[in-house]
């Protein structure tokens, strides 16, 4: 083996130990899964036995490895990447961009957006501009992004009644995302917005507490109160790692006051 191949040996096998590390998955049960055997999976992992690349990828599948981390594991091994990454005003996804525009016009008059892998804001609907209505001009400057939007003292976060939680809710759900990626960009995101102040009076229970079926955000607009559940869908077995990393996020009324209110603001 070439000193080129060791190194390229080595770092691999690095980089795969530390994902079963992270997952919490042994070498035997990774074998088992994989079709592989334990002993292998050992080799691999201490740079003995350079791994194939279908073996590269049957084990990112089973330790959940993201799309983009798949090409740097290849990469990492010595072999061409496998995902293509294609930008999303490339000619060949206007078939997708035209599907996400008709879904979000579809779920109109409720909101609803697609962010990438760092929450940036790629589409929305309208009755997201309704909501983003009078948000200072900074924050409405390309790219927008939904968490500095949301948790940003003169973004939504004055307006939302229950911020402690939702706040909570929404760095918790990006800890969680940092642990699977391991993405630096979302963690200085992270490091960002969880830095930025919360008001002393933030968080105050209502007077009389709804029996919600999932944790709202409860917000305010124009006098009125709304609350919304969020949902957030991903693409199944995507092939190129941008389409991987959106994700489409609705936000469903979670009472009918609010149902009322944004069918009457649509006309």
């Amino acid at each position: 083996m070439t000193t080129a191949a060791r190194k390229n040996t080595s770092e691999v096998g690095r980089l795969l130990r530390g994902w079963r590390e992270q997952r919490r998955v042994s070498q035997l049960e990774l074998a088992l899964r994989a079709d592989s055997s334990a002993r292998h999976i050992s080799f691999v992992e201490t740079g003995r036995s350079r791994p194939s690349e279908e073996l590269i990828l049957r084990l990112a599948e089973h330790l959940d490895v993201p799309v983009r981390e798949r090409n740097a594991l290849l990469l990492a091994a010595g072999y061409a990447p496998r995902f293509t990454e294609t930008s999303l005003d490339d000619p060949s996804l206007g078939a997708l961009r035209e599907g996400l525009e008709r879904l979000l016009r579809g779920y109109e008059p409720y909101p609803a957006f697609v962010v990438d892998a760092t929450y940036n804001v790629v589409a929305a609907n309208n009755g997201i501009a309704m909501l983003m209505d009078s948000l200072p001009e900074h924050l409405l400057t390309a790219p927008l992004n939904a968490m500095r939007l949301t948790l940003h003292p003169e973004g939504l976060a004055p307006r939302i009644r229950n911020l402690r939680e939702w706040r909570g809710h929404l760095l918790a759900q990006m800890e969680r995302q940092i642990a699977l990626s391991r993405s630096e960009a979302l963690r200085e995101l992270y490091e960002e917005v969880a830095a930025y102040p919360v008001p002393e009076d933030a968080g105050q229970e209502p007077e009389e507490p709804v029996p919600y079926f999932a944790l709202p955000m409860v917000i305010e607009h124009e006098g009125h109160v709304l609350s919304f559940v969020a949902s957030i869908s991903t693409f199944n077995t995507p092939m190129d790692v941008t389409v991987a990393e959106l994700a489409i996020e609705t936000l469903l009324p979670a009472d009918p006051a609010t149902v009322k209110y944004l069918q009457a603001a649509a006309g």
